[in-house]
């Protein structure tokens, strides 16, 4: 190796191997949803093949790189690149996942497997939107929009819509635009989620059977979000139940401070994460989970918000946004639990609490 190696060689091989992680972390955030979810469709191949092509290229860049490096900087080098492929895969890859995601299936589970008599409805959101839900009729006047997570669909809420519609209340499960039967593109962060509620509860005001304020939203996970943010601009929604709810853009992950210079570090980093699916989706991006938060307790609306006691940032996140409206939030950390687990791990608390809060914050009187 010469003992004076030219820096153009060393940059040159530095920006190809950049560039090849981000090839291949836009491959991977789209070739592992979608094929596992869609099967051989078209995007899916497409995220193979930039998958396959990226990581060629970052072999052949690193090659060429510590080909042009003296032999005692591989120590630092080799680390660098190690740091440089997770930035790729957490923002470019995490962001093409959410701002491009795969269609799930809806499955074969109907409200009937949980005992309930319902009606298939579509709804329209004020964009056009077709989206697909199935309707059981209440028996006390109030009713509850149940909202799944992220990458599933309507049928992942049944369990719970079960426990809520067996106590009288009407229950509407939806699946999110892009999700299931539901029209429309998806986006995996919940950002159409104030649009697609808004039909939701557009739907319950017209239906006979049910008072128009004493509508609720039940939501797991991105459905939880949903949630949260729906409640921040329409005044129709009087309780929120919000199960593993934690964030859906950049300033929600404020409750990394926590960790210190490592969650400040988080932070920065998902900054672009946020950034590349905002790029990628023309869904308009909401508000802080916590400015949504502030703005429904202003106008009167309760919330639950049931977190992981095994995921330890759910717990974290329920917390701050109790901070910022402690008169309207409560907070109960299911021990044990994992992620959206709380009715499976603690069925007779999850039932009691849940049903507790909707009695109170949905009654006739309030």
């Amino acid at each position: 190796m010469p003992e004076q190696q030219p820096r153009g060689r060393i940059l040159l091989a530095g920006s190809a191997f950049t560039g090849a992680a981000v090839v291949a972390s836009a491959g991977l955030g789209l070739a592992l949803p979608h094929l596992r979810k869609e099967g051989l469709g078209v995007l899916g191949l497409v995220g193979a093949a930039l998958l396959v092509v990226g990581a060629l290229l970052a072999v052949r860049s690193v090659r060429r790189l510590l080909g042009s490096t003296r032999r005692r900087w591989w120590a630092l080098t080799i680390p660098l690149l190690l740091v440089a492929t997770y930035l790729a895969a957490w923002t470019v890859g995490l962001g093409v996942a959410a701002g491009l995601p795969a269609r799930p299936d809806l499955g074969s589970r109907t409200p009937a497997d949980v005992g309930l008599a319902y009606d298939d409805v579509a709804l329209r959101t004020s964009d056009d939107v077709a989206l697909a839900a199935w309707w059981v009729a209440p028996s006390n006047g109030a009713a509850v929009v149940v909202l799944h997570g992220a990458g599933s669909t309507r049928t992942a809420a049944l369990d719970q819509a079960g426990v809520v519609a067996r106590a009288g209340y009407g229950v509407l499960l939806v699946d999110a635009r892009g999700h299931g039967e539901s029209d429309g593109r998806g986006m995996d962060l919940g950002w159409w989620g104030e649009r697609d509620v808004a039909a939701a509860v557009d739907f319950l005001v017209a239906q006979p059977g049910v008072a128009p304020d004493r509508i609720g939203l039940l939501g797991l996970s991105m459905g939880g979000e949903e949630a949260i943010g729906a409640a921040g601009v329409d005044d129709r929604v009087r309780a929120v139940v919000a199960e593993g709810a934690t964030n859906r853009v950049a300033a929600d992950k404020a409750y990394l401070d926590a960790y210190g210079v490592r969650g400040h570090l988080q932070q920065a980093i998902d900054v672009g994460t946020y950034a590349v699916a905002g790029l990628l989706t023309p869904a308009p991006e909401p508000a802080p989970l916590r400015d949504s938060v502030v703005a429904a307790a202003a106008r009167g609306t309760s919330f639950l918000l049931v977190a992981a006691g095994d995921v330890e940032t759910e717990g974290l996140a329920a917390e701050r946004l109790e901070r910022a409206a402690p008169e309207a939030v409560e907070v109960w950390t299911v021990p044990g639990a994992g992620h959206v687990a709380g009715l499976r791990t603690a069925p007779d608390e999850w039932e009691r609490r849940v049903l507790d809060f909707l009695g109170e914050a949905l009654a006739a009187d309030r």
